[in-house]
């Protein structure tokens, strides 16, 4: 039984028998046939024991015949492309054909990862592919299943790699990773983010360090320059200048009903989380502290808001423990939370989703005492769905009435917009794919403009 569990029969032995059947029935119908149809099935059998032979033969060197190790990250991100390498090492003395067969996690619901190679007498190939997971938490990897079939190709030799892996999926860090790259290198704006104008200089030395690309030439220093030139060579030396104030910016997340929509896969919920994490990276970037508030019926985790070294890891490891039953939100413990918990003046990027009007004036009384002792910014969703439904043409009369009452709801959103900038409050209005880029490009300006 040990030896029959990794041997499998291939296509082409299912089509050959086939065709020995045939072959059969001619020569029960031309008994002339039926020395040479023997003959043949004989040396078909005999092929099927050498293919055997050669598949499960051992080698001399006591390596293993045949090897693949999948190269995963310890930890994926919700929501992007992850790279995956399968790595495959052939030992056999002769060519093999390989399928493999890679036993991803059922939250991904494929079937269709399947790689077939050709790998020549030691030769080692790398496959490589994506996955692009969804939701937040554990996911378990089974086996890399290989099946080498030898030239002859009748039989199959199963070999199974790697069993058993768990893998963490985090909120997007390569998201992250992205954008601090560019605001290193002042390249934001490859990724829709705008240049905005400074109103106004800080002047409090930090620093001398090397000009890298993107810094403003007027800020090199002439004289660690020439010391540095006498030296080490020519390399350019600037003034580095850290802003005035370091002010506090929380990130305040509904976990709530109206934050389980899906699009794109991804639900509303973790379109918030990631844009969190990439906007409390940015304003730590930016000397500001960032501070993480999440709640629905209740309120859940308060990390106080701070820039010193690993709370990036603390943001982190808060935002890929979210958990919520998406519970109808209950916006007075939040502003009872903040009143208690958040005593400076503070940036609060509230990320939630109006449908109506009507919706948006229930909880606007706790949205007004919030923007009296903060700078509040509203950030909720716009429908893409109902946006491409709109900008179909109709062509009978239920899909006018579809689109007039999508005309409604588009409306009432651009209303929401408004009626906020009545009362003083800030507010967003983007597609789940823009989130990102959108609120970085507000948090910048409103920095810009000295209003935090």
């Amino acid at each position: 039984m040990t030896f029959l569990r990794p041997l499998f029969i291939a296509t082409r032995l299912w089509f050959s028998l086939i065709a020995f059947v045939l072959l059969f029935v001619a020569a029960y119908a031309f008994p002339v046939l039926f020395p040479l149809v023997q003959l043949l099935f004989a040396a078909f059998m005999l092929l099927i024991a050498i293919d055997g032979w050669l598949l499960f033969r051992k080698n001399k060197v006591k390596k293993p015949v045949f090897f693949a190790r999948r190269d995963v990250p310890d930890r994926l991100s919700n929501g992007d492309a992850n790279p995956l390498t399968i790595y495959l090492e052939n030992y056999y003395p002769f060519r093999v054909n390989v399928e493999i067969i890679d036993e991803i996690p059922f939250q991904f619901q494929r079937r269709d990862v399947l790689f077939r190679a050709g790998l020549n007498p030691r030769e080692t190939r790398a496959i490589r592919y994506e996955l692009r997971p969804t939701r937040r938490g554990e996911y378990s990897f089974g086996a890399v299943n290989t099946f080498v079939l030898s030239p002859i190709g009748l039989l199959k030799r199963r070999f199974q790699f790697e069993e058993g892996k768990m893998v963490a999926v985090y909120p997007s860090f390569l998201q992250m990773r992205q954008y601090e790259l560019l605001a290193a290198t002042n390249r934001l704006n490859e990724i829709g983010i705008k240049r905005i104008r400074r109103i106004g200089h800080s002047m409090e030395f930090e620093q001398v360090r090397p000009y890298s690309t993107g810094d403003d030439v007027r800020t090199v220093n002439w004289k660690a320059t020439s010391r540095r030139s006498d030296s080490q060579g020519a390399t350019l030396m600037i003034n580095a200048y850290q802003d005035e104030r370091s002010q506090p910016v929380y990130c305040l997340i509904d976990k709530g009903r109206v934050m389980q929509s899906p699009f794109d896969e991804l639900t509303l919920l973790d379109y918030a989380i990631n844009a969190s994490l990439v906007l409390s990276n940015i304003a730590i970037q930016k000397q500001d502290r960032a501070g993480i508030l999440t709640f629905s019926d209740h309120v859940g985790q308060l990390l106080p808001a701070d820039n010193r070294t690993g709370h990036m890891l603390k943001i982190l490891e808060l935002l890929y423990r979210q958990k919520t039953k998406f519970q109808e939100s209950d916006y007075e413990s939040l502003y009872a939370s903040v009143r208690r918990h958040i005593r400076q003046r503070s940036l609060l990027l509230l990320f939630t989703n109006f449908e109506t009007v009507n919706a948006m004036h229930r909880q606007l009384p706790f949205l007004r005492r919030l923007a009296k002792d903060h700078l509040l910014l509203v950030i909720f969703f716009e429908n893409t769905e109902l946006r491409d439904l709109l900008d179909k043409p109709a062509t009978d009369t239920e899909q006018i009435y579809l689109k007039t009452i999508g005309e409604k709801f588009a409306f009432e959103k651009k209303q929401i917009v408004k009626e906020l900038a009545q009362y003083g409050i800030q507010s967003i209005l983007t597609a789940p794919k823009n989130l990102t880029a959108n609120t970085v490009n507000k948090y910048l300006e409103l920095k810009a403009r000295g209003m935090i």
